[in-house]
């Protein structure tokens, strides 16, 4: 079992392709601010961003689009996803797209990607896996607790991230896409966030407190006026191969109430064999 496990977590490492290989030294520092940060509206910005999970809770689903830029000798890479995310009950599905040559070919296809509390399902994912078979990854074993492993962030963990935040301060109105937004910038911090995160988020990002670099993640937030979290940009110090990768992580929310249907693997769906790196 153990064994099997270690296998998934090299081959989920592999489907972001370019965190291992990333070379980037040294980690991104924190972002600075006044702790109460200046006020926008009445609101205290920490007091925004620490409660921007519980309002996506309410507004119950949305449509998301994910980025994750890493950098490689010299060279920006980005891995791109789109879906559908049920913030009541933690789960959604992406399609990741891999960039050209990030995994030895020119072109990919994209990655069908399930999330759930404690799991994450891909299907597509490459070499070593049967086309219509699914790998299935416990995020509780991941050293990065899916923050980073899978492409893109999930949605859940980001915005749960928020919650150990605390240097906050008000940047500013901003329009993202016609919406009027206040953007927020600070630092949050992941062990923080593990222990006020919910059950089914929890374990993940207690995970990546244990694995990432540093507990620091410096953010930036932007909150529509109904306090809806629209766009979040994570940036990560993650340890890989001996180095420290620089990546940073945004989610993008947009179309509340869209239909989200999330159907798990059949059991005998789920590939067991080896998977090749």
């Amino acid at each position: 079992m153990a064994e099997q496990q270690h296998k998934l977590r090299g081959a989920a490492l592999a489907v972001a392709a370019v965190v291992g290989a990333t070379a980037l030294g040294g980690s991104l520092g924190g972002c600075s601010g006044d702790r109460a940060g200046a006020r926008s509206g009445g609101v205290d910005p920490v007091r925004a961003v620490r409660d921007a999970s519980a309002v996506l809770a309410r507004a119950g689903t949305s449509k998301a689009s994910t980025s994750m830029e890493m950098a490689a000798g010299g060279t920006r890479v980005t891995i791109r996803g789109e879906g559908t995310y049920d913030f009541r009950q933690r789960m959604g599905t992406l399609k990741v797209m891999l960039p050209q040559d990030a995994a030895g070919a020119e072109e990919h296809r994209p990655i069908t990607e399930l999330l759930a509390p404690g799991a994450l399902y891909m299907k597509n994912r490459g070499a070593g896996v049967p086309a219509d078979k699914w790998v299935r990854i416990d995020t509780h074993t991941l050293v990065d607790g899916n923050l980073v492993t899978g492409g893109a962030t999930d949605p859940a963990a980001a915005v749960e991230l928020l919650r150990g935040a605390d240097e906050v301060r008000y940047v500013g109105e901003a329009d993202l896409a016609g919406v009027k937004v206040r953007h927020y910038r600070g630092v949050t911090d992941i062990a923080r966030a593990a222990k006020l995160a919910s059950p089914q988020v929890r374990g993940a990002l207690l995970a990546a407190a244990k694995g990432f670099a540093t507990d620091a993640v410096p953010f930036d937030a932007y909150l529509d006026e109904a306090g809806r979290l629209r766009k979040v940009r994570h940036r990560f110090s993650y340890p890989s191969q001996g180095r420290t990768v620089a990546v940073a992580s945004t989610t993008l929310l947009y179309g509340f109430g869209a239909p989200v249907e999330v159907r798990l693997p059949d059991p005998r769906d789920i590939y067991a064999g080896r998977i090749e790196a």
